[in-house]
């Protein structure tokens, strides 16, 4: 884990041509663990195994207890985060599969340390058919008492 949030790639696209891949977030109280963003290639969807996660998509908030499942369709801009004050833990699918490679370079790019180098987390998003959406994730940390990871 590395700043409050982790991955756990349990299923890779190579795994099962391509159609989907699966990975595990655990995710620390009071972290915003994915900025407001817009997937172009792949839908998500998330199942939480413990805690409880908050979620934004598009322009509406939600919280999604252990049990739930969240479905963060490409093209719609979303966010998720733990409002605590327990640790949460999330499974994510993804389909098609691709996206989860896209952790292995944030791993490094938070392996640097430091404040987070924007220049190089919007070059990696872009390889992915990711865009962050900035302008957003100041009134979201703020509303629900949240932190960068």
């Amino acid at each position: 884990m590395s700043g409050g949030v982790g991955f756990v790639g349990k299923l890779y696209g190579e795994e099962n041509g391509g159609a989907f891949a699966i990975g595990e977030h655990p995710l620390e109280p009071g972290i915003l663990a994915a900025p407001p963003h817009t997937h172009s290639n792949e839908d998500e969807i998330s199942y939480v195994l413990e805690g409880e996660i908050g979620v934004m998509i598009g322009d509406e908030f939600y919280k999604a207890p252990a049990g739930s499942y969240v479905l963060k369709p490409r093209g719609i801009v979303h966010a998720f985060w733990n409002p605590g004050p327990e640790p949460a833990r999330i499974i994510e699918i993804f389909s098609p599969a691709g996206f989860e490679r896209y952790f292995q370079g944030l791993a490094e790019i938070i392996s640097a340390g430091g404040p987070p180098d924007i220049p190089r987390l919007e070059e990696l998003a872009n390889q992915y058919g990711l865009t962050f959406q900035w302008e957003w994730m100041e009134e979201i940390m703020r509303q629900h008492n949240l932190r960068l990871q």
